[in-house]
């Protein structure tokens, strides 16, 4: 029987990373593109890939701006604060974790996030009412799709695979948390995720 939804946080409980992205590249003309072939060639010269060591909290945002804002020629400090001012919450699954909540499912946040960045994305959701565990990849040293950080959270709840329902927009942690044995729901719009989310409510409940 299924007793917790795990969820990711951006790009799930906010709009589509991909418009913040927009907004940032509107602001300051640096393509997503021209961000990846910078974080390409810091990783072929470091020998370590520095979004991962920015999300595992390896590494400080500003010697990640600094390293990629030296491949770019761009002074990328501020990064943070202009990224979140363009990323909102998801209401209407907000709304719809709540009622989870109060039909007596367990909510835990699962999220891939940089330490720094923990006073600019917790104020734009009700994490303590919703969430009674927060699992933060800069916080823990781990982060999807590894799977100890997926072994962490059950641990850490006290729940087996079999009795949780994780959510994420990216294919790749989805596919990770099946792997752990929980039920993926790759989120690709909220209709759809909660469509996916009841019909493994319901046959969970009936197995």
């Amino acid at each position: 029987m299924i007793e917790a939804v795990l969820s990711d946080f951006g790009g799930v409980l906010t709009t589509p990373l991909i418009e913040s992205f927009a907004g940032l590249q509107g602001e300051s003309g640096i393509t997503l593109e021209a961000v990846g072939m910078a974080m390409a060639r810091v990783t072929q010269r470091d020998g370590r890939h520095p979004l991962y060591e920015l999300e595992t909290g390896r590494m400080t945002e500003r010697d990640f701006l600094d390293r990629l804002g030296q491949e770019l020629g761009a002074e990328l400090h501020g990064f943070g604060a202009r990224y979140f001012a363009n990323l909102h919450a998801n209401e209407e699954l907000i709304a719809y974790y709540r009622d989870l909540r109060e039909r007596g499912l367990r909510l835990a946040l699962l999220t891939n996030n940089v330490r720094e960045w923990e006073p600019l994305w917790r104020p734009k959701l009700p994490v303590d009412e919703l969430f009674e565990l927060v699992v933060d990849s800069a916080f823990v040293g781990l982060r999807k799709p590894d799977r100890e950080i997926y072994d962490l959270t059950l641990e850490r709840l006290a729940l087996p695979a079999a009795a949780c329902v994780f959510v994420d927009d990216l294919d790749v942690n989805v596919a990770a948390a099946r792997e752990v044995g929980m039920v993926g729901v790759h989120f690709r719009d909220t209709g759809q995720a909660i469509a996916q989310i009841e019909a493994a409510l319901s046959q969970r409940s009936l197995s």
